[in-house]
């Protein structure tokens, strides 16, 4: 498969397809059940909005959400000076997250590049105000999978409102490979068979409507134990039946090691070149910590540690 999404920062480009890593979309600039956050976005203290960029993106974020969803507040500003700010610090591209059109709007006013704009539902009144923005400023846009009736539990449903809001999009003149639709996952602990519709609507999604997908991975696991372990596995069954891209949070090495996996399952790791490079280093210090456990059982000094591979070859030609 050849489709592809293109998202742009002022330096980066990032491309979402079936032939590509894992677009990993990173979730915590979102005041949404974070309390102490959104009283610091509303009084205009962003240090916190500032730590979670820069963290989310040296932990492998290639994209980051940015929502300002406070009640009472000044939304569309508040969107406007954090995208202005998280430009700032990271070179990833944005996505602009917002319910709230004029919002949405103010946000893509200063986004630099290309951004991916959050979202836009099967519903006829909304389309008509958000897909005139995304031809307006030629951005991506996520379309999720619901519309005046609510959410259905069945595939074909959503996947009829998909198909809905693709077509509606062709009427702007917006090609499909600038959406992204979200299957819409839904707490697993409440609906037995919320994973195998996601399965079922993704491979769909891919093989017939041939749109990349993303989704809010979090939402699987609400209110389970162990989330992260548990979200890990299923953002690779996931990816395993085509989903591209989902908003998560990289800072849980679980989810992150599951996405890495999934690439190296799907072909998308060449030679699993990022396997070895990421998880090298831990079996070095993990033999490193056996060494010196073994030497501090018999009484020994603690080895020295090995030197880096490129040291070695150079003390070799020496």
């Amino acid at each position: 498969m050849s489709f592809e999404t293109i998202v742009e920062s002022k330096t980066k480009v990032v491309k979402i397809g079936p032939d590509h890593p894992f677009c990993v979309i990173g979730e915590r600039i979102n005041p949404t059940g974070r309390k102490l956050l959104a009283r610091e976005m509303a009084a205009g203290d962003y240090s916190r909005v500032e730590r979670d960029a820069l963290q989310q993106v040296a932990k492998g974020a290639h994209i980051l959400d940015v929502n300002a969803g406070i009640p009472l507040a000044d939304e569309p500003q508040i969107l406007a000076d954090t995208i202005k700010l998280v430009q700032s610090l990271v070179d990833v591209p944005i996505c602009i997250d917002s319910s709230i059109v004029e919002a949405l709007e103010k946000g893509l006013e200063v986004c630099e590049g290309r951004p991916i704009l959050n979202s836009v539902t099967g519903e006829d009144e909304q389309m008509e105000r958000v897909l005139p923005l995304v031809k307006k400023y030629d951005c991506a846009v996520i379309g999720i999978s619901n519309d005046e009736t609510g959410i259905s539990e069945d595939p074909d449903v959503r996947y009829a409102v998909a198909k809905k809001i693709v077509e509606r999009a062709a009427d702007y003149g917006i090609p499909k490979e600038s959406i992204l639709i979200d299957p819409l996952v839904m707490p697993i602990g409440a609906m037995r068979y919320a994973g195998r519709q996601v399965f079922a609507l993704v491979r769909r999604l891919t093989n017939e409507l041939k749109v990349n997908t993303s989704c809010g991975a979090s939402n699987i696991s609400f209110g389970l134990p162990q989330r992260n372990p548990l979200n890990a596995h299923a953002l690779t069954m996931f990816m395993a039946a085509g989903m591209t891209s989902a908003i998560t949070n990289p800072n849980h090495h679980e989810i992150m090691d599951g996405i890495l996996a999934g690439d190296v399952m799907m072909g998308n790791d060449e030679n699993c070149l990022t396997w070895i490079k990421e998880m090298a280093p831990r079996d070095a210090a993990i033999k490193a910590a056996k060494a010196a456990a073994r030497a501090e059982a018999r009484g020994e000094a603690p080895p020295e540690p090995a030197a880096p591979v490129r040291e070695r070859k150079r003390r070799r030609r020496k």
